[in-house]
Formats: C-alpha cells, structure tokens, sequence
C-alpha cells in the first residue's frame, strides 16, 4: 500500500489520500475502546495518514482530548506530520441533547481556544462551522476564522454541510480549502450543483460517510442489534424494510468486489477515490482492523468496465431512506 497525497483545494494543504475520521472513537456509535482507538490513530499516522477530523462537540470535547493524548503519545516525526481538521458551533446540552448552533464571531474565537487546549496544539490546520448557522451570516463566521488565521492560530477554512450559494458568499469573503460533506456510493446528492460549484472555485471535498456509517461496509448484518446510544439505531436508513432493501443493495455490490478479490468496504472507498484527486475520503475506522481494510482500498484500482458494474448495482438514487432523520435534515443548507 502506497499512501498518495491530494491537495485540499487551491489553497490548501496537502494531505494523505485518504483521512481519518475520529468521530466513532467518542459518540453515536456505541461505546468505543479507548486504547485501540489511540493505537488506531497510531497505525493510521504510521501508515501515512496525516488528516485527522474531529469535532469540538463530538462527546463535549472527549473526542479532542483523545486525539491530543494519541498526538501526545506519538513519537515527534508522526506528530508532526499530523494535520487537524475541526468542526466547531454545534451546541450541547449536559444530557448531550442537540440544542442549536452559533456561528458569532466571539463565539468562534471561544470554540477554537477551547479545541487548542484540548487538542494540545498551537494551530488548527482547518477550521470550519458544523453546520450553517441560520442566525448569522456565513461572512461573518468566515470572518472571524479568517481573524484566526492572521494570528496564526488556523491555517486554512473550511467549510461543512453547506450548499452552493452559501459556498460562494463564504468563498467571496475569504479563501476556502475545503467542504466536508456526507458523499458515498449511496448519498450522491452533492453530484447535482455542489460539486460543480467547488469545483468551479478550486475548493475540495472532504468526504465523510463514504461507508455510510457502516451500511455498506459489507460487514453490517439484517438482524444487528443496535444500542440506544448509536445514532443509527434512529437513522432512517436503518430501519425496516429501508434497511432491507439497502443490505440488498450491498450484496450486489459484494459480487463485484469478489470477483475483484477485494472487500466490499474497499470498493465502496475506491470508487469515492476514484470521483476525482479533490476529493479526500475520511474513513471512520475505530480499530486497527478496520483501518487496515479501509487502506487497502488505496491499492484497488477500478477501470471503466467496474464503474459501470457498480454503477448498475447501486444506481444514483437508489438508497432507501434520508440519510439524517427529518429534524436533523431541516438544520442541512446543504439539502435547501
């Protein structure tokens, strides 16, 4: 396995081919190893990977302090090659309820103290709102990020789950290096106008969900039962005959990456790599074995004849169920 680099846009950094998400080592997915997770964050750091994403709400600030303690613990050369990308604005409650976002330029300045601490870094290498908050401006969010980057405490921004008129007042405010958003073989609504616009601005994609959380792993059974605490035991595409109906979708999917001699999980990451150099898939691996496989898709190549087989077992569109329940859906400018 070679680790490639993509660029994050025009005016962003380098990065790893593939990125890491942490996000699973702290919330939504049912409890998580510690340890392994910090071994996890090792092996990736050794194999090469160098973006690692993370949320400053993700389990309030858990999931920072557990990336700081895994930066802490490395030894300095991977340390150093590690580059963080932070989400910021969504608000929590003690019981861990959703309760809004802010997007205010003092309240920006405050996250990113926080996420410096926690992280144990001097910089945050992107920066950027979770969600669009409806309250303020994306200029001057963008604004106060930009504030940030002159006093050396970002280095680039980013953005997250917003859509294509929003990209361009964020982009015609300051320069932005990238967009994260859920993009997979499943969940390919960004193809329509969002990607074309980032494209349009030299912006990149940081895709998260590419396994769409697990569903097309090849590795999520019909009859998993899932714990109170795991977002997907609420999450439309989980339930019933949508999961049904969804799994089937993964079993076409199965006879194409055997006959590749590949997993199902590999070709479900290569075919997002193969969408394009401006596009970054995090994957969410919370162990070592599942990143493993996860790296594996960097040596899967897919020719034309296999795009197509793909695209004929899982059409554009062909998923059922939203990907966020509706009030998680209502808070998305990326799906207005």
């Amino acid at each position: 396995m070679t680790m490639r680099t993509r660029n994050l846009g025009t005016t962003g950094p380098a990065v790893s081919a593939l990125g890491l998400g942490c996000m699973g080592m702290s919330a939504l997915y049912g409890d998580a190893d510690r340890a392994e997770s910090i071994a996890t964050i090792h092996a990736a750091l050794e194999a090469g990977v160098t973006l690692l994403d993370t949320g400053d709400f993700y389990a309030m600030g858990h999931n920072e302090m557990l990336i700081g303690e895994a930066l802490r613990t490395a030894p300095a050369a991977l340390r150093e090659q590690a580059l963080t990308s932070v989400k910021f604005g969504a608000l929590r409650d003690p019981e861990g309820n959703w309760v809004g976002y802010d997007g205010r330029p003092a309240a920006v300045k405050n996250f990113a103290a926080y996420s410096l601490q926690r992280l144990g870094v001097d910089h945050i290498d992107v920066y950027r709102i979770a969600r669009l908050d409806p309250i303020v401006p994306i200029e001057e969010t963008v604004g106060a990020i930009a504030e940030l980057i002159e006093k050396g405490y970002v280095r680039h921004i980013g953005l997250s789950e917003v859509g294509a008129e929003t990209i361009r007042r964020a982009a015609a405010t300051a320069p932005i290096a990238d967009l994260q958003i859920e993009y997979s073989l499943i969940s390919r609504g960004i193809e329509r106008d969002i990607l074309p616009t980032t494209r349009e601005l030299g912006i990149a994609v940081t895709a998260y969900g590419v396994l769409s959380r697990g569903l097309i792993s090849g590795h999520f059974s019909r009859d998993r039962q899932l714990a109170p605490n795991d977002f997907r035991a609420h999450s439309p595409r989980f339930q019933g005959e949508n999961l049904q109906h969804n799994l089937n979708l993964v079993e076409a999917l199965r006879k194409i990456a055997e006959q590749k001699g590949v997993t199902v999980a590999q070709t479900a990451i290569a075919w997002v790599l193969a969408r394009g150099e401006d596009i970054v898939p995090l994957v969410g691996a919370r162990t070592r074995e599942r990143l493993s496989e996860s790296l594996g898709a960097l040596d899967v190549t897919l020719d034309a004849a296999d795009l197509a087989a793909i695209e004929e077992a899982v059409p554009a569109d062909a998923a059922a169920g939203d990907r966020y329940p509706a009030a998680q859906l209502a808070h998305l400018d990326s799906e207005r």
